[in-house]
């Protein structure tokens, strides 16, 4: 992820503003608002432009993904060059949702919270939306839960765990 989000920079750094190659780089699956903050730091942003742009570029697709996602897939399922790609993604979204399906929205929450590889926001709308979650109720946990991630990723990368633990 690191290179990948390292050419992005390179690339973008200088043709547009910091803000808004954090905001790009977060609404991209897998690099998402993890991708995001490594690139407000690789560019030496402070810690609030940085977390707002991330959060609001994560944020931006999630209701489209909430509400599109089935018809889309369906779509996909119908097509010759698409048809694999929703049963693939349906299938590793669902190997990773055992916590939603125990604890429900707190779990959409929690999913959504820890940065982790395989966690975040797209996969828990995907997630969301194969378990038939109410679309509004999601958003809000998922929110809450970039809202989270964004902090600690944040807070990680800006070293300020590090001066409170000195």
């Amino acid at each position: 992820m690191d290179s990948i989000v390292q050419s992005i920079v390179t690339a973008l750094s200088g043709k547009i503003s910091k803000e808004l190659i954090v905001f790009l780089v977060s609404m991209v699956p897998l690099l998402e608002l993890r991708g995001s903050i490594l690139a407000a730091g690789l560019m030496k942003m402070s810690f609030f432009p940085s977390y707002i742009a991330a959060v609001l570029g994560n944020m931006l697709p999630i209701p489209f993904i909430l509400l599109f996602i089935e018809k889309i897939f369906a779509w996909m399922k119908k097509s010759k060059r698409f048809h694999k790609i929703p049963d693939w993604l349906e299938k590793k979204a669902l190997s990773k949702s055992a916590q939603i399906e125990k604890y429900g929205y707190l779990g959409l929450f929690l999913f959504v919270a820890i940065p982790l590889p395989g966690t975040g926001a797209w996969t828990g709308s995907l997630i969301a939306v194969l378990f038939g979650m109410k679309p509004k109720k999601s958003l809000l946990f998922i929110f809450l839960g970039v809202l989270t991630a964004g902090l600690i990723m944040s807070l990680l990368s800006f070293g300020v765990l590090k001066q409170l633990i000195s």
